[in-house]
């Protein structure tokens, strides 16, 4: 991995925030038709707000784990497939509202898009402490040199909380942009996500020092109490 500067991986990290600014934004208002979706504005305030913190915050901390995630690439064999599957689900996520409000499929009350609103804050916010807590925790399936288990945190609960953050985010992403049948498709998600951990752990056993011993202690993958 070619190693930035933080002033060169600052300037990419911002370019990829912008770009996909403007994707959500034509992904959410096209469809749509309009810009009148407050939905859409406070659930791109809350993402992007909190995608320019952590941005800041891992530059400061760990910019190695920022390069990680903005420059990896998928190598292992069936990863790409389960990764554009899930791409077409999070896709899915943000234009079956913007169809929904053009067409008033749903007309879910407020208070509905705010708990999904909560709950997607919930999914970020997971995503970043299992950042914080596991620097090893790549964009991509691989064992890094020098990586080791992670017990501590999320990693308490769960063995993959990466996937369960990615998992509430996205799934909940429709409710809080006042869809309830966008959320029917993404109810796909956690499947796909559970395809891609089954896959992540054959090379987790086989590759990092620890981690059959890890799996006996902390039974479940993604789901506390439930798998």
């Amino acid at each position: 991995m070619e190693n930035r500067s933080r002033t060169a991986l600052f300037a990419l990290a911002v370019l990829r925030i912008l770009a996909g600014m403007a994707l959500f934004i034509a992904l959410l208002f096209l469809p749509a038709g309009t810009t009148d979706f407050w939905q859409a504005w406070l659930y791109l305030a809350l993402l992007f707000g909190m995608m320019a913190a952590a941005m800041v915050l891992f530059i400061v901390r760990d910019p190695e784990l920022l390069e990680r995630r903005i420059t990896g690439r998928e190598s292992q064999p069936g990863q790409g497939r389960i990764v554009l599957a899930a791409s077409v689900l999070i896709i899915a996520a943000y234009l079956m509202p913007g169809l929904d409000k053009r067409w008033g499929w749903s007309n879910l009350p407020p208070a509905l898009s705010l708990l999904g609103a909560a709950l997607v804050l919930l999914g970020y916010t997971l995503f970043l402490f299992t950042l914080w807590t596991n620097r090893y925790a790549a964009r991509v399936v691989d064992v890094e040199e020098g990586q080791r288990v992670i017990t501590t945190g999320p990693y308490r609960l769960v063995r993959h909380p990466m996937y369960l953050a990615i998992a509430l985010l996205f799934t909940f992403t429709p409710l809080a942009l006042g869809s309830f049948w966008g959320v029917l498709p993404m109810l796909l998600l956690p499947l796909v996500l559970a395809a891609r951990i089954e896959k992540e752990e054959q090379l987790l056993r086989s590759e990092l020092k620890g981690y059959i011993e890890y799996c006996q202690k902390v039974r479940f993958r993604m789901i506390p109490f439930v798998w």
